[in-house]
């Protein structure tokens, strides 16, 4: 490819987090690359991004890290987590943050490239990626921002020409992600613990400029981006567990400030529903299993108040009990959110005299799914498919009493709205999605696109682009895995 005429390629570059305390991160330049080939470019959000789309798209040297753009400052940020509930200084070990670049409306968004190459928190790695992993991220990230959920997004997947060995060599990759940031709690976690309380303020307040600047007026500021944060992860959980999703390494590392979805790893999507299911390979004890998920948050959540409470109070007894009520609230957001998330599921106006009832009506059908082990995704789209109670098709329950009950039940509370039935049908329809990446249709797709052929990668992407629309060429990927397949089993890529 040519090199592109927009030297900048549209992007406005800034470096707020370099004006941070040094020890927050390192300088660093990603490692130039044998021979970088564009694999997958994201038009709609380069054009989004206010980008120049048609330089962007033909500068692989620019996402490969071979070649850098003017202004630019590239950096490793240093952050710390809780793994599998034990804590470890970490950083960006195979990542650069290549820039923060400025879209039209002023917003900042970072643009890392993953796999650039070893850093200083590279512990002995080669900082490297594979095109598996990367490709994969690909997928799910965008088919997250689909679907609706805050998500970490993916420009461009580019070959780097040449292997990574892990098990087995394979082929290289860089992956250029864009996010709202990436502050994480565990970024919290290795201010607080290297013990200096400036650079954990400075830290709080960029934190604040960049996520929550209406906590700057607040008379704790640091308190209330905390509780902005606990508000932020309430909602994000509930729509991993109304879509099915699980996230599968929800160390604190993994946790961000913006609310974003980040790391997609060993995700996946459920086709049974069960709330024990675990999908990661190295999640032995289920610490994040599908259940889990709303609890380990909360969990998340009180490492990330112990990392500011010097912030929220002088006094370490006041500033505790300040944390601990935050904290606090988080169930009853969650509960909150994920009424509202399953109301759209299932039709339901929003009326406080219902609530508990809804609330009811809610738990039973997701016991009745757990306890059946039916596809999470297909019962719910099943939903908006026959009016209740006139006999049709009732989808994976269909001729089980208590799925009929349960729908008696749900037709009893429709009945006392207003809406109409084809109003409850719209709105079910753009809440459960009828294609999401069906993990052996994700795995097909990366088999092909590593061998060579993009066309099903391609194929996938296009079909999860309007994941809320029913459309014939899209039957297949409505399909669970064969009854007989394998368990789903998924590996970090690192």
């Amino acid at each position: 490819m040519s090199d592109p005429t927009d030297p900048t390629l549209g992007i406005r570059a800034d470096a707020s987090y370099a004006s941070l305390p040094p020890r927050l991160y390192s300088l660093v330049e990603p490692t130039p690359v044998a021979r970088p080939e564009l694999v997958i470019f994201n038009h709609a959000l380069a054009d989004a991004l206010g980008l120049d789309v048609a330089a962007a798209a033909a500068a692989p040297a620019v996402w490969a890290g071979n070649r850098r753009l003017p202004g630019t400052t590239p950096l490793a940020q240093a952050y710390a987590g809780h793994q599998f509930g034990h804590f470890t200084r970490l950083g960006d070990g195979r990542a650069v943050l290549l820039t923060e670049h400025l879209d039209r409306q002023g917003r900042r968004w970072d643009i890392q490239l993953k796999g650039s190459g070893p850093t200083p928190y590279s512990r002995r790695g080669d900082g490297r990626a594979a095109l598996g992993p990367m490709l994969r991220e690909y997928v799910i990230s965008e088919a997250m921002h689909a679907l609706g959920a805050p998500t970490t997004r993916s420009l461009a997947v580019v070959r780097s020409g040449e292997r990574v060995h892990r098990e087995r060599p394979l082929a290289g990759a860089i992956l250029t992600r864009v996010a709202a940031s990436h502050l994480r709690v565990g970024t919290f976690e290795f201010a607080a613990a290297s013990g200096d309380r400036e650079a954990l303020r400075a830290l709080a307040d960029h934190a604040i400029a960049r996520h929550a600047p209406e906590a700057a007026d607040a008379e704790r500021p640091h308190l209330a981006l905390y509780d902005a944060v606990v508000a932020a992860q309430a909602r994000l959980i509930a729509q991993w567990m109304a879509l099915g999703f699980v996230h599968g390494v929800m160390n604190t590392d993994n946790m961000t400030i913006s609310g974003e979805t980040i790391d997609y790893g060993p995700c996946a999507f459920l086709d049974a529903h069960r709330p024990g299911t675990v999908f990661s390979s190295i999640d032995e004890a289920g610490r994040y299993a599908y259940g889990r998920q709303p609890a380990i948050a909360q969990w998340n959540l009180a490492r990330f108040a112990e990392a500011l409470l010097p912030l929220f109070d002088p006094a370490p007894e006041r500033a505790l009990e300040l944390a601990q009520e935050a904290l606090a609230r988080f169930p009853a957001r969650y509960e909150a959110a994920m009424l509202e998330v399953m109301r759209g599921k299932l039709g339901l106006d929003a009326r406080a005299d219902e609530d508990a009832e809804d609330a009811a009506i809610i738990e039973s059908l997701l016991e009745w799914m757990g306890e059946r082990g039916v596809d999470h995704t297909n019962t719910f789209r099943s939903l908006s498919s026959s009016r209740p109670g006139d006999g049709a098709r009732d989808g994976d329950g269909e001729g089980d009493p208590a799925w009929r009950a349960w729908r008696s039940r749900w037709s009893a509370r429709l009945a006392r709205q207003e809406t109409t039935w084809p109003e409850a049908q719209a709105r079910m329809d753009a809440h459960n999605p009828d294609v999401i990446p069906r993990n052996h249709q994700v795995e097909a797709a990366l088999d092909a696109a590593i061998a060579g052929d993009l066309g099903p990668f391609e194929r996938l992407l296009a079909a999860l682009a309007d994941p809320y629309v029913t459309r014939p060429e899209h039957a297949p990927y409505r399909e669970p895995a064969p009854a007989d397949a394998p368990a789903y089993r998924t590996f970090c890529g690192t």
